[in-house]
């Protein structure tokens, strides 16, 4: 930018004064400007900080009387300015979605110039016509100028304070100068209610949690159901020829107590496992050879026995009994619990099923050795209901959950019904 400041110096008659000696000067700080003695005063390129007052000093002689003339003029370089092409900086996405009912604020921004509204504005229309009729609304117009880019926007607001149907179309955001136009098409669309999303959430979450509860509360009725079909169960421990091998103590001072094991081993229990779930065991008294090493029977067998069911009464296993026992006594039970737990607990083979026959008493199962209370503490005995319906039906829960503790597959196929 290129300014010029012109001096015209006259007579007290009016006429221009032609031969006088100038002299310029920047009031700011009475600065002389070096080389400018001419009434035309060029600042080329001028910026902000040519800005001042400058003083012109005018000498010249008149009938032999010597007269000087100053005179000011004051100088402000304007900012640049520029308008620029149209250009839409909102809406910048094609659709917007919003619930039926509810507020909403549309923006149309245009940027039109630097420094300069350049004559430009921006408004909203609908379905190619201006807005005119709609749901309740208002719009509100105006322009501002960004702070560092001093860029100059024009901005209409369309707010709709209750979307309705009818207001689900296309909007067009139109920028518009004296030659020049430019536009954006959003299409408001509904948003579907979250309603039936949290009652679908809410139906799915309460059915987690009824089969969570139906797992919980029938987990071994399905796994005896399902585990049948399982091939690697299958071939759990094939080469076993027994299930399992039971092991209980016969001496007890209640009559009762012995009446009542007597019945549940040689009646209830191979009726239940052996005659109607097709399982083999291996109980003494029953199966054991006249005339056989009793040591090598039952080490034999032991290690034939894919389980070991432990029948516990309230004075089976007493210290008394067990520990004053040697490997010549013929009662029965005290090799069969030392060989038994050295299996489960040592060498880990056997799988140990604790089944308990009656009350325990008031003193528990402290009365057993070490390894046999270990155990228990790992997996508590399960209780046989002697006086229920279900006492020696295998579809009753007890005997359900012996069954799911029993291997897959019986050792040796029995004929038998297909039972749950």
């Amino acid at each position: 930018m290129i300014i010029i400041i012109i001096f015209f110096i006259y007579r007290n008659d009016r006429s221009p004064i032609l031969n006088g000696a100038v002299t310029w000067y920047k009031l700011e700080n009475f600065t002389l400007l070096p080389n400018e003695t001419q009434y035309e005063l060029w600042i080329p390129k001028a910026t902000k900080k040519d800005e001042g007052v400058y003083v012109c000093v005018c000498t010249w002689t008149h009938n032999h009387l010597q007269y000087t003339s100053t005179a000011a003029r004051g100088l402000l370089v304007p900012e640049p300015y520029a308008c620029r092409d149209l250009k839409i900086f909102s809406p910048f996405v094609k659709e917007q979605f919003v619930y039926e009912g509810s507020r909403i604020s549309l923006n149309c921004s245009v940027l039109c110039g630097i420094k300069k509204h350049c004559g430009c504005k921006a408004h909203w229309e609908a379905k190619g016509t201006l807005i005119k009729k709609m749901s309740t609304f208002h719009r509100t117009f105006n322009i501002t100028t960004e702070d560092l880019s001093q860029n100059v926007i024009a901005t209409e607001t369309l707010t709709i304070e209750r979307v309705s149907p009818e207001d689900f179309v296309e909007f067009r955001c139109v920028g518009e100068r004296l030659f020049e136009s430019t536009s954006y098409t959003v299409t408001l669309k509904r948003r579907e209610s979250m309603i039936p999303l949290v009652i679908a959430g809410v139906c799915v979450f309460s059915l987690c949690v009824f089969a969570a509860v139906i797992v919980k509360c029938f987990a071994i009725d399905l796994a005896l159901i399902f585990r049948r079909y399982l091939p690697f169960r299958r071939a759990e421990n094939s080469a076993m020829t027994f299930d399992a091998y039971v092991v209980y103590q016969l001496q007890s001072e209640d009559k009762d107590t012995e009446d009542t094991l007597c019945h549940f081993v040689t009646k209830v229990l191979p009726e239940v496992l052996e005659e109607k779930c097709g399982y083999r065991l291996f109980i003494h008294g029953r199966d054991d050879i006249p005339g056989e090493d009793r040591l090598e029977l039952v080490e034999d067998r032991m290690k034939k026995s894919r389980r070991l069911i432990v029948i516990l009464t309230p004075g089976s296993g007493s210290g008394s009994e067990v520990k004053e026992q040697n490997l010549q006594q013929p009662v029965m039970g005290g090799f069969d619990w030392q060989v038994g737990l050295h299996h489960a607990l040592v060498q880990r083979e056997m799988t140990v099923i604790l089944i308990q026959l009656g009350d325990t008493g008031p003193q528990g199962y402290t009365h057993l050795p070490p390894g046999l209370q270990h155990l228990i503490q790992k997996s508590d005995p399960l209780r046989w209901p002697q006086n229920s319906r279900g006492a020696a039906s295998s579809n009753s829960r007890f005997w359900k959950r012996v069954r799911y503790l029993m291997p897959a597959t019986p050792a040796k196929k029995c004929p038998q019904s297909d039972i749950i």
